[in-house]
Parts: C-alpha cells; sequence; structure tokens
C-alpha cells in the first residue's frame, strides 16, 4: 500500500524536460514508485486531472529566520507551492548567537518581541532543533551570515579584524557548517558585512570550501558598482574554490539599467573558465530593505544604540544628509537642472514605507510625501524615524527596470528566490504592507511570464525552481519528480495559477495551488492549509 498516490497527472519532473502522464506512488515521505498505479493500492488518492504535477519550489534567498518561531504554518511560502527556503541570506543568520546579536536583533524587530520569541540558543546546531521542537510547515535548509560571525566576534567595529579575530571567525563558522549549514552568506551593503574587505572573505570561504559549502552574496553595490562587485564575488569565488551565488541579481537606479547584460557575460565568461558562479531573481522591480540601510556605512559603527544616539546630534545629521546627497550618482548634473529643493525631494520620491510599527499610517505611502505633509526636510523625517521607531522602519524602493529583470530572468544561470520572508494574512504576521513577492513570486513567474508572457517555458521555469537549485545546494534527494527523493511536491493549475498580491495590498495568497505535499505528507489540499507541519531543518552533507 502507498500512503499517497498522485493519480493522471502531467509530471514535470524538474530537469527542463516536457512533461509526461504519469501516476506517482509516495511512501514513507519518499516517492515510492513512478509510473502507471492501482488507485486501490493507496490510503489516499490524490486527482490531479490537468494539473502540473512538479517537484516542491525551493526558495534560493529567504528570509525567514525566525518566521517559523512567530507562525510555523509559513502560510505565504507554503501557498505558493515552496517547500524548501533557503535562510540566512544577505549576511544575517538566526544562529550563532551571543548577547550582543540577541539584544540587536530584538531591538529592531517588533514582530519578534510581540509574539515574545525567546532566542535561546547560541550555535547553529541548537538553532536547528528549536525550530524542529516547534515544527514547520515546509524545509529550511540555512547558510550563516558572514554580518552575524562579525558582530560575534568583534560587534559592529568598522575595521580589519585581528589576525586573532579571524581565526575566532573561521572556527565559528566551521562549527556552524559541521553542524550542517549550506554555506555562508554576506550583504555587502550592511553593516557589519560591510566593513569586510575582499581578503577577510576569501580567507572565510577558504572554510566554506573545505565543507563542500557555497557562498551567496548580497554584493557591494547594485547601482554603479554593480560590475566590479560582480567581479569581486567572483575573485572570492575563484581564490577560495568555492561556489558563488549572486543574490537578487539586478541593476538600481535609473542611471544604472542595462548594465545586468554585462554583468551576465561576465558571468558566462568566468564559467568558462571553470569559476562555478549562479544568481538568482525576482520577478518585480522593486526592492525592500530597512530604512537604515540608506545611512552610510559609518553611521552603524558601534550598533543601534549608538546609531539613535548619534541621529540625535545635528552636526552628526548634517553630514549624514551631505554624504548620503554625494553618493548619488549625477546630482550636480540634476541639481542643474531642476534645482536643489526638486532634487531632496526626488531622492525620496520613490521610497515608500512598507512598515513603520508607530505609524501604520505611513504605510503604503512615498517618504516625500510624508516629508511634505510634514513641512519637513525629507532627512529630517528620516532620521527622526529611525531614532522613533529604533531603526525597525521597513520600506520599498522602486528602482529596477522591468527589461532588466526579464534579462536576469531568461538567463540560464538564474534560479528563482523570493527575498522575503514567510508572511500570513492573519496574526503578528499580517502587519505592514511588505513587498509582494512575500506572497506572489513563484505564481508570478508561471502565470504573467510563462502562461501571459512566455519569457519562459514552463519546463524552464521549473528548472530554474527545483532542481537547479537543489544542485546549487547539493540537495540530492530533493529538487525532481524521481523515485527515491523524498516527496516534495507542487501541483498547480497551468492556466489558473497566478499572483494577487500588490504593493497596497499584499496579503493576498496566490491561486492556482491545489495540492502541496512536504516529506510526504499534505499541507496544502484544495488550496487551504491542513496545519500539518511536516517540515524539517535540512543538513548539508558530502555524502
Amino acid at each position: 500500500m502507498y500512503d499517497i498516490i498522485i493519480k493522471g497527472g502531467r509530471i514535470l519532473d524538474g530537469t527542463g524536460n516536457p512533461w509526461f502522464y504519469g501516476d506517482v506512488g509516495i511512501k514513507n515521505g519518499k516517492i515510492l514508485r513512478i509510473g502507471r498505479l492501482d488507485s486501490n493500492m493507496a490510503e489516499r488518492v490524490i486527482d490531479a486531472g490537468e494539473y502540473i504535477v512538479s517537484p516542491g519550489f525551493i526558495d534560493m534567498h529567504s528570509h525567514s529566520d525566525f518566521t517559523p518561531l512567530i507562525n510555523p504554518y509559513m502560510e505565504s511560502k507554503i501557498r505558493q507551492g515552496v517547500t524548501t527556503e533557503v535562510i540566512g541570506n544577505c549576511g544575517f543568520s538566526a544562529a550563532p548567537l551571543n548577547d550582543f546579536l540577541r539584544k540587536q536583533i530584538l531591538e529592531t524587530s517588533p514582530m519578534l518581541r510581540e509574539a515574545n520569541v525567546k532566542l535561546e540558543w547560541t550555535s547553529m546546531a541548537e538553532y536547528m532543533e528549536a525550530i524542529e521542537r516547534n515544527g514547520v510547515s515546509l524545509n529550511l535548509a540555512p547558510l550563516v551570515g558572514h554580518g552575524t560571525l562579525r558582530a560575534f566576534i568583534i560587534g559592529y567595529e568598522r575595521r580589519k579584524p585581528t589576525s586573532e579575530e579571524l581565526e575566532k571567525m573561521k572556527r565559528l563558522l566551521a562549527e556552524s557548517l559541521e553542524q550542517g549549514a549550506f554555506g555562508m552568506s554576506t550583504g555587502l551593503i550592511y553593516p557589519p558585512s560591510c566593513y569586510a574587505e575582499t581578503d577577510e572573505i576569501i580567507e572565510l570561504c577558504k572554510v566554506v570550501a573545505d565543507y563542500g559549502g557555497i557562498y551567496a552574496s548580497h554584493i557591494r553595490g547594485e547601482e554603479h558598482q554593480l560590475l566590479d562587485s560582480v567581479k569581486e564575488a567572483i575573485e572570492i569565488g575563484e581564490k577560495a574554490g568555492v561556489p558563488v551565488e549572486i543574490s537578487h541579481h539586478k541593476a538600481s537606479g535609473k542611471e544604472n539599467w542595462g548594465k545586468v547584460k554585462e554583468s551576465l557575460k561576465i558571468i558566462e565568461e568566468t564559467r568558462n573558465h571553470g569559476v562555478e558562479v549562479t544568481c538568482d531573481v525576482y520577478p518585480y522591480t522593486a526592492a525592500s530593505s530597512g530604512l537604515d540601510s540608506f545611512l552610510p556605512p559609518y553611521a552603524h559603527e558601534g550598533g543601534v544604540e549608538k546609531l539613535l544616539n548619534k541621529l540625535k546630534c545635528l552636526e552628526f545629521r548634517r553630514k549624514l544628509r551631505e554624504d548620503m546627497i554625494k553618493e548619488v550618482d549625477n546630482w550636480r548634473s540634476i541639481v542643474g537642472v531642476i534645482g536643489w529643493e526638486n532634487m531632496i525631494i526626488s531622492y525620496w520620491e520613490n521610497v515608500m514605507i512598507s512598515y513603520c510599527r508607530g505609524h501604520p499610517e505611513y504605510e503604503g505611502k512615498m517618504i516625500s510625501e510624508l516629508a511634505k505633509q510634514k513641512n519637513i526636510d525629507p532627512f529630517d523625517f528620516v532620521f527622526d524615524l529611525i531614532i522613533e521607531e529604533k531603526a525597525s522602519t521597513r520600506i520599498v524602493l522602486f528602482s529596477m527596470s522591468e527589461e532588466d529583470m526579464r534579462t536576469v530572468l531568461k538567463s540560464p544561470f538564474s534560479m528563482i528566490g523570493s527575498d522575503s520572508s514567510a508572511r500570513a494574512t492573519y496574526g503578528i504576521l499580517s502587519s505592514g504592507k511588505p513587498h509582494p513577492r512575500a506572497y506572489g513570486t513563484f505564481p508570478r513567474v508561471l502565470g504573467k511570464y510563462v502562461r501571459e508572457e512566455k519569457v519562459l517555458t514552463l519546463q524552464e521555469a521549473i528548472r530554474k525552481m527545483t532542481s537547479f537549485p537543489a544542485q546549487k545546494l547539493g540537495l540530492k534527494d530533493r529538487g525532481l519528480i524521481r523515485e527515491g527523493m523524498w516527496a516534495d511536491i507542487t501541483i498547480f493549475d497551468p492556466e489558473k495559477i497566478i499572483d494577487k498580491a500588490t504593493f497596497m495590498a499584499p496579503h493576498q495568497y496566490p491561486e492556482g495551488i491545489e495540492y502541496v505535499i512536504v516529506n510526504g505528507r499534505i499541507v496544502i489540499e484544495k488550496g487551504e492549509h491542513t496545519k500539518e507541519k511536516p517540515g524539517k531543518v535540512l543538513k548539508r552533507t558530502n555524502d
């Protein structure tokens, strides 16, 4: 007897091959048989009809590190068909932790405080145990954040580590890798990761290479320095001997649009010389981050508490304002054309507040609009808000080109990542106006860019969501519909699948995802969550 037979669906196995008709028999969490199966041989039969039966989607770039401890059902991701999320991205991971990091995280995370989440672990192994003890509806594959390692050892100091400190970071990284982490990530625009020079990251990545892991990088810049930043990531990979994943690859700022053609060419040429470089992408033209990420790196020295105190100093604010304006390309020419005051407004007119715990009325509005309403300089508005909200305000930045996004999406070297944590339409995770990618990334690719606009074929899109990220991570038993694999399976209607979330109304689940199976258990049934929690924290192995 099988536990489940999926009957009569069109199987897209994840390899990139066209679909074929077949039944899938599941037993003890794994795919036991693919072929023509007798329905009487199963405890449960799912009629797949004219649906597509696909491997469960792997979100290559996620930030759901703490989400399972707020709501373990992972609603907005599992309802997209995601069965595995790669966490610990952009230089930040939930482990390892010490008291300094615990304080930093809780100070800037109102949702964690509201949910009364206790950050009681120290090591990666203890974190994994905490997640599995609480239960989770999908699988998690953790990376170690370089910024987390740096903060653990030397705090938020803007300097090179001493040789002794670097050795401590390497030992801490090795310990996390031994406990099953899949590699290391950097967030080279975020402190304290941005304080690292290239040679520091190379030395750490040599440890990652020893354990067969990957290096995922939010590169040093996605604006005018995009190409140099891609080259830096490649240099790190080449000198450390580690596979490179360039996170959410894009060109930000209108003056930089079109540069992804050059960056993708660099990736291709590098691969031709034997360096393994890939990237991930989400199907939107807006990014999202913390409001404090606009501040120059030096502002963050010492951590959050010191930042908030420094922002109360008028002289420090004046210097910040001047330096932030200088960082933007072509400011002088813009000033000459549209005038100083208009330039100040234009700096903030594409920045929308998406989450502001103390001022929900700000959510969905542009900073330039709010500053004008209050008759206050936009920079002062931003500085005041960072102080008041203790650096917890989130923003959406409209800065990318649709053509660029499509170019990256079509690249054979890109896979799909939401760059978002799991959310829900109820409870604590329903607050704010988060980037719609939290709810819509995978159905948007399949509905808009496959079915409607034919940017990708269906089989190629599925490959980018399944076997390609599994291959990158070294997951040998997931990412394909194949006998012996774990039964992570998504069943969807190719004619109806579509995202519903928008920037102004993001808390909407997609349509067209009929069933999602994780480790052989049904989590989504006829579009609804069963409240099952069969997920695992996956561990990297060299076997």
